[in-house]
C-alpha cells in the first residue's frame, strides 16, 4: 500500500503539526489582544475565549495538503484543497458576519463542486455483504448534498470544550484504516494533515479551552472528512464513524423544525448550575440535542459530557473499523 517514501509521511507530519501549532499561538494572543474573543457560557465565572481557530487548523492541513500535491502530483490532493479552502473561506465569513440558517447550507453546496468538477468519485457506494450499488444519475446530485451535511454535522457537535477537536481526531483513524485497506496510499497520505492538525489544535481547545474553532473550523473539518469518504470510495465507513453526530444533529433539527442558528433559539438546551455542572433543559420549547439527553436529570460537569462523547465516538469509530476489515480484509 505505501508507494511513497517514509521521509514524504514524516514530513507531512511535521508540516501539519508545526504550524498548527504556531498558527495557533498566533491566533489566540491575536484575538486576546485585539478582543476577538466570545464568552464560554460554561462556566460560572466569565471567561473571554479565542474565536478563529479557524486559521489555524485550515492553515496546518492546507500547507501539508499543498506538500502533498507537490509529492503526489494526484488529482484526488487538490480536489481536496479547493474544497477544504472553499469551505474555509465560507465558514470565516460566517465567523465574521454570521449567516443565516439557510444561507449556509447553500453556500456549502459550492465546496462540493471540485469532486464533481475534476470526476474524483466512483458513482457508487460500497456496501457491506451486498458490494457496491451503482448510482450513475443521482450520484452526483448525493455529492452537493453530502458535503453540506457533513460540514453541519460536525459544526453541530461542536458544543464543548475540546468536542469537536477530540471527536475528530477519534474519528478519523477510520477513515485512516479504510483507506489502508482499499490501497489509497495518495488519499491516506492526504488524511494525515487532518487527523495531526487537529490533534494538535486539541491541546488548545481541550477543557479549559484556550481557542474555539469557530465554524470555520468545524465546517472544514467536517468537509474535509466528507470529501475524503467521497473521494476514496468510503462513504459506508465516514457515515459509521459519525453516527453520534448524525444522532445530535437529527435530534436538533427535528426538535426545531428546521435550519435554525443557534444564537436565534428562544431557549437553550442546557442550563449551567452553581456547581457548574450542566443539566438538560426539561421545558419541551428546547432543542433536543445529544448533550441534553445526557444531562436530563443528571447534571454533569462539562469535562464528563465530553468524555461521554468521545467514548460514543470511539464505539462508533469501532464499528466503522470493523466494518472496513469485513469490506476488504
Amino acid at each position: 500500500m505505501i508507494e511513497y517514501e517514509l521521509k514524504n509521511f514524516v514530513l507531512i507530519i511535521i508540516i501539519s503539526t508545526l504550524f498548527t501549532y504556531i498558527l495557533a499561538r498566533l491566533t489566540i494572543k491575536f484575538c486576546q489582544k485585539n478582543g476577538l474573543t466570545v464568552i464560554d457560557y460554561h462556566k460560572i465565572t466569565p471567561t473571554k475565549v479565542s474565536r478563529f481557530g479557524g486559521i489555524p487548523i485550515f492553515g496546518g492541513i492546507f500547507l501539508a495538503e499543498v506538500a502533498i500535491y507537490y509529492i503526489t502530483k494526484d488529482v484526488q490532493i487538490l480536489t481536496l484543497i479547493l474544497v477544504i479552502s472553499t469551505t474555509f473561506l465560507i465558514g470565516i465569513i460566517d465567523d465574521i458576519k454570521k449567516l443565516g440558517g439557510i444561507a449556509k447550507p447553500i453556500m456549502l453546496i459550492f465546496a462540493s463542486i471540485p469532486i464533481l468538477f475534476f470526476g474524483t468519485y466512483h458513482p457508487g457506494i460500497e456496501f457491506p455483504f451486498f458490494g457496491a450499488v451503482r448510482l450513475n444519475i443521482i450520484y452526483p446530485i448525493l455529492i452537493l448534498i453530502a458535503i453540506t451535511v457533513t460540514a453541519n454535522t460536525m459544526n453541530t457537535i461542536d458544543v464543548l470544550n475540546g468536542t469537536v477537536s477530540g471527536f475528530t481526531m477519534i474519528t478519523t483513524t477510520a477513515l485512516l484504516i479504510a483507506l489502508i485497506l482499499t490501497e489509497n496510499s495518495s488519499l491516506f497520505m492526504g488524511t494525515l494533515p487532518m487527523l495531526f492538525s487537529v490533534s494538535v489544535f486539541y491541546l488548545y481547545h481541550k477543557h479549559p479551552s484556550k481557542i474555539f474553532p469557530g465554524d470555520s473550523g468545524t465546517l472544514t473539518l467536517g468537509a474535509m472528512f466528507g470529501a475524503i469518504a467521497i473521494i476514496g470510495n468510503i462513504e459506508i465507513i465516514g457515515v459509521v464513524a459519525l453516527l453520534p453526530a448524525i444522532m445530535n444533529s437529527f435530534f436538533y433539527l427535528y426538535s426545531v423544525r428546521g435550519l435554525v442558528e443557534h444564537t436565534k433559539l428562544a431557549m437553550r438546551p442546557t442550563r449551567l448550575l452553581e456547581d457548574e455542572k450542566i443539566v438538560g433543559e426539561k421545558d419541551k420549547r428546547a432543542p433536543v440535542t445529544l448533550v441534553r439527553l445526557l444531562t436530563i436529570g443528571n447534571p454533569l460537569t462539562e469535562k464528563k459530557i465530553n468524555e461521554h462523547i468521545l467514548i460514543l465516538s470511539l464505539c462508533s469509530t469501532l464499528l466503522a473499523i470493523i466494518t472496513a476489515v469485513v469490506m476488504w480484509y
